[in-house]
């Protein structure tokens, strides 16, 4: 895009569309990622992990054994994480608009380890059995997640600059 003018008048506006996208898309693939491979690589099943994010909402009672999948706990959880992923996603494009793919990934990588911290670091303190998540694959997840939220955002951006 040409501008016409000294570019220090402009200002590049945040794709809000995009940012919705890419917290749906890396919402996903954290979901897809703890229900797959954190069972394997911590073991336990996959269900724990459903019930776990579900557990805000519907109270500590549904870590309860048996883990087995229950549908409605399930669908709140899914709902739950992808809730939470569009308003971080959204977070995320307003701090890396500016610079392009790499530093969408590199940077949404360091937010999603930022968002493991506050999440099991701090939360803790109001959902205390969220302390037993506390994980290597959990990390990695988190650092997933803002990684291809950043890079889906800066994919799908439409470069859009009004005047200061």
């Amino acid at each position: 895009m040409v501008l016409e003018g000294n570019s220090n008048n402009f200002r590049q506006l945040v794709d809000w569309s995009a940012s919705v996208w890419a917290g749906l898309v890396a919402g996903t693939a954290f979901l897809l990622f703890n229900v797959v491979v954190t069972p394997l690589v911590e073991g336990g099943n996959a269900w724990i992990i459903l019930r776990l994010f579900a557990s805000p909402l519907l109270g500590q009672e549904v870590l309860s054994p048996p883990a087995t999948n229950d549908p409605w706990i399930s669908v709140v959880g899914t709902v739950i994480i992808l809730g939470c992923s569009v308003p971080f996603s959204m977070v995320l494009a307003l701090i890396i608009h500016r610079w392009g793919s790499m530093v969408g990934i590199l940077g949404g990588a360091v937010f999603g380890l930022v968002l493991y911290c506050i999440n099991f670091y701090t939360l803790t303190f109001f959902v205390p059995w969220f302390f037993a998540m506390r994980s290597f694959s959990m990390a990695i997840s988190h650092l997933l997640f803002g990684a291809v939220a950043g890079w889906i955002y800066e994919s799908l951006e439409v470069e859009e600059f009004i005047r200061k």
